[in-house]
């Protein structure tokens, strides 16, 4: 029988599909950013970013939160809330913040945000209008760790003993707790959300994380999102299998992107920047720190993130940069303890280090394993350092790491060619774009491997089995279209409209349909003239089709 559904305009320009199959997007650049168009509508962070949040007038609160929230609640449009004390989301109650809320953690109650299990939180601000926590202290007063920050909690898999564990840093109970069988666990929406001299230390070096996120689920929805000069980690993830995209982590302290205890999650396009007068005193700044546990045991599920597409700029800048006596700083890439990350596509350059792989069962992991790959990146300007391996390794571990998956250690700086990646003031807006296709990092990305999984593709037509015809009517299209597809057996189908970047522009459809013919009305009627590709996407296979705009 055929079913017809009539489908809104929904996510318009930015719009994101929920699919796990459909997460990728192909790039034909390495890096978070492709080559200049010379507007703002091909850099990701335009409009809802702030690279200095020190001196932001953010208006003096106009209401108080100081006690936990055990009922569904709405911080409203126009609200800027102190946050006092540690706040807990719990009872299964949704906290929902609208575009443009301000939230300032309190410095002398160590103010922080921590959504329990089994709660949600909303926070779904707009390019033009973030959510922002930042601290509490006045404009030029403002350091990290001035505030706790904003923790999440869900009730995906760890590794922890009994799959169960307490957030770290906060004193344990019930609502500290994080983990549990469910991979497919929502917590909510975090969009277009900024976080701002979080990382308050709780007891002595036990600072927490600017988001920290505990088995957070794979329906949870995370993109855009900048944390700065945090006291601590800027993104933690423990477990869980989150997926996120266009994340900044912006002169923070010690490590800008923490995986551990399970991580298996996929993140895509994120921007790293550091500063040579802040790094840990008690330990290693790292770019990117990876455990499979603390103790670097096989415990499963292991950590095995995915991330591509990340543009990482160390303490040196363009290398003009005297690091103070003292400094931390160590590597751009620290990957120990039998992590089985992978990192593709990526740029990362003014590191004192680029890859470490530290130990015997992390170097197998990338070899005899073949459970992590590094792949198809550019450590720029770091040629002597660009990958260290644990001591027993050899040059035959080394080629086939490193140099056998086109990872490239001769490009310097001047090769990549970024607009304005070293402004003269760190306080100044950054463009990471690329000045022209002559840079070496704007072409050969490569999303090949197999731990890509359904790709938004360059191509179309990529499937099989599980679709038999798919076909738009009419093609080329002005104001609306109609999708017909045919399946095979009942089953899950996410329809979405990409654009030639690959930024989807429709969600047309999520949900169960019947085997035989179904189509789908498509508004089309605010997309510009042009070429798009409508992808099918079932649990196992996907197809795409052409399609035409015409005005």
């Amino acid at each position: 029988m055929k079913k017809l559904y009539s489908i809104a305009l929904a996510g318009l320009l930015g719009g994101s599909l929920s699919a796990q199959t459909a997460f990728w997007t192909t790039t034909s650049y390495k890096g978070a950013f492709p080559v200049t168009d010379n507007t703002t509508a091909s850099d990701w962070t335009s409009g809802w970013t702030s690279f200095d949040p020190e001196n932001e007038n953010y208006g003096a609160p106009t209401t108080t939160v100081s006690t936990d929230i055990t009922t569904n609640t709405t911080w409203a449009a126009g609200t800027v809330v102190s946050l006092q004390n540690k706040i807990y989301v719990k009872n299964n109650a949704v906290l929902t913040i609208e575009p443009g809320v301000v939230i300032r953690g309190d410095k002398a109650t160590q103010g922080t945000l921590l959504i329990a299990k089994g709660s949600k939180i909303i926070a779904q601000g707009t390019p033009s209008n973030p959510i922002v926590f930042t601290s509490g202290e006045a404009a030029g007063a403002r350091a990290e760790g001035d505030w706790g920050g904003v923790v999440i909690l869900g009730n995906a898999m760890n590794n922890q003993p009994g799959g169960v564990a307490n957030i770290e840093g906060i004193v344990v109970s019930t609502d500290s707790e994080y983990g549990g069988t469910n991979d497919q666990d929502s917590s909510g929406v975090f969009s277009y959300v900024r976080i701002e001299f979080p990382g308050i230390a709780f007891q002595p070096n036990k600072e927490i994380n600017g988001l920290t996120l505990g088995s957070v689920g794979s329906k949870t929805k995370l993109d855009h999102i900048q944390v700065s000069f945090s006291g601590d980690d800027s993104f933690e993830f423990f477990g869980g299998t989150v997926d996120a995209k266009y994340l900044i982590a912006f002169r923070g302290l010690d490590d800008d992107f923490d995986t551990d205890f399970g991580y298996r999650g996929r993140v895509q396009f994120g921007l790293i920047i550091r500063d040579a007068d802040l790094s840990d005193a008690a330990g290693d700044s790292n770019g990117f720190e990876s455990d499979n546990d603390a103790t670097g045991s096989a415990n499963t599920p292991r950590t095995q993130a995915v991330f591509s597409n990340i543009t990482s700029i160390g303490p040196l800048r363009n290398g003009t940069v005297t690091l103070p006596s003292g400094e931390k700083f160590e590597r751009a890439f620290y990957i120990r303890r039998n992590s089985a990350i992978s990192v593709f596509n990526s740029v990362a350059a003014s590191w004192e280090k680029g890859v470490y792989l530290k130990d015997a069962g992390t170097v197998d992991n990338f070899t005899t394993n073949d459970s992590a790959v590094f792949a198809n990146n550019i450590i720029a300007d770091d040629i002597s350092k660009a990958i260290t391996i644990d001591a027993n390794a050899t040059q035959t571990i080394y080629n086939t790491i490193f140099t056998d998956d086109d990872n490239d250690s001769t490009t310097t700086i001047a090769n990549i060619g970024w607009v304005n990646a070293f402004p003269t003031n760190l306080s100044d807006t950054p463009d990471y774009r690329l000045q022209s296709s002559s840079s070496v990092a704007a072409t050969g990305a490569s999303f090949n491997d197999p731990k890509f999984v359904g790709v938004i593709p360059s191509g179309i037509n990529e499937d099989r089995t599980e679709i038999g015809t798919a076909s738009i009517y009419p093609n080329p299209a002005n104001d609306k279209t109609t999708l017909n597809i045919s399946l095979n057996k009942t089953g899950k189908v996410t329809i979405a409209l990409f654009d030639m970047t690959g930024k989807s522009v429709i969600d047309v459809f999520t949900g169960q349909i019947n085997a035989g013919m179904n189509s789908f009305a498509i508004n089309t009627a605010e997309l510009p003239a042009g070429i798009y590709f409508t992808k099918i996407v079932t649990d196992s296979y996907s197809k795409t089709v052409k399609t035409v705009i015409a005005k």
